[in-house]
């Protein structure tokens, strides 16, 4: 255990500014933004105007506040969505992270210097794995949940100053506290989505002797097309038809698209995920979530995963070059 965890400072030392620098950086840009455009826009315009659906529930700066426990709710339900941006860069990190450690190691010799020592090749690529699929989705969780609490105490502040003080019911509101607590429980569901791209990504990084990109990305997109082309000329000849959109999306979508945060939505279906009075509602959307893992396709993607992994630390034992 004590290695494992060593191996996985030394991949959070190495990739500093992918997992911490590069989400801290688009933290402070949407705590200048979102912020600064709030507390310009209060001082500029002399008011803000809270809308939902079109209508204007709250206006700052000497208007009646008919819907001041509203807004509350929605603020308390909903401050933790301003960090979404954050989310988007997750994915592009741990896929680029994936797709260059493994291959890293061998092409700049590093791999001889780690064989040397008594680690084994499971534990470092199972540290590999659990960086992109637990540490980094903590960190961002961790910097969004900080950034949006920023924002919040700027956006109560700035509204108390100006009349519209709704610092005592955001804080009475009990979601206020769970919000984070939601976010950190859709992890499982995120690793179990993610499993087969990090797995896939890991092992094309160990395989690959070079252009690693094209060879994890291309060829599963060129199968796809080549069983498109297939299917588009049995069925010109009038030959049976080959499910080609089940290989896309439940294959070349899976290893290349599990890393996006919510990709398991799309299987969702007919589920309202927000209500009109209180935005996204954190105990249906997360319940929606834990019910996708009751289909077989995500639990055989997930072994599927697992076998990849396995194959990447036998791949890494016998390869060698420079």
């Amino acid at each position: 255990m004590n290695t494992l965890k060593w191996l996985i400072r030394r991949e959070l030392w190495e990739h500093k500014g992918a997992f911490i620098r590069a989400p801290l950086a688009v933290a402070a840009v949407l705590v200048l933004l979102i912020g600064g455009g709030f507390l310009y826009g209060m001082a500029a315009s002399g008011g803000v105007q809270f809308q939902v659906n079109g209508d204007t529930l709250l206006t700052i700066n000497g208007v009646p506040q008919p819907a001041r426990m509203h807004i509350a709710a929605l603020v308390a339900s909903n401050y933790l969505a301003i960090t979404a941006p954050l989310f988007l860069v997750l994915p592009v990190v741990a896929f680029f992270y994936c797709l260059a450690t493994l291959h890293d190691d061998r092409r700049d010799r590093s791999i001889l210097f780690w064989k040397s020592l008594p680690l084994s090749d499971g534990h470092t690529v199972l540290s590999k794995a659990l960086v992109p699929l637990v540490v980094a989705p903590l960190i961002t969780v961790a910097i969004g949940i900080a950034a949006a609490l920023v924002l919040v105490v700027i956006g109560l502040l700035g509204g108390a100053v100006n009349g519209a003080n709704l610092i005592a019911p955001v804080l009475a509101n009990r979601n206020f506290y769970l919000a984070p607590l939601y976010l950190i429980s859709f992890l499982p569901v995120y690793i179990l989505w993610a499993l087969p791209s990090v797995g896939w990504l890991l092992l094309v990084s160990s395989w690959a002797r070079s252009k690693v990109f094209l060879w994890a990305v291309g060829l599963p997109l060129v199968t796809l097309g080549l069983l498109a082309w297939f299917n588009f000329l049995m069925r010109r000849f009038g030959g049976p038809s080959i499910n080609y959109r089940w290989f896309g999306e439940e294959v070349v979508a899976r290893i290349l698209g599990g890393l996006f945060p919510g990709i398991w939505f799309g299987e969702i279906e007919g589920a309202k995920l927000a209500t009109e009075q209180l935005g996204i509602d954190g105990p249906t959307l997360l319940g929606l979530s834990y019910a996708t893992l009751l289909t077989p396709g995500v639990w055989v993607a997930g072994a599927a995963g697992c076998a990849m992994l396995y194959g990447a630390v036998r791949v890494r034992r016998w390869r060698d070059e420079g």
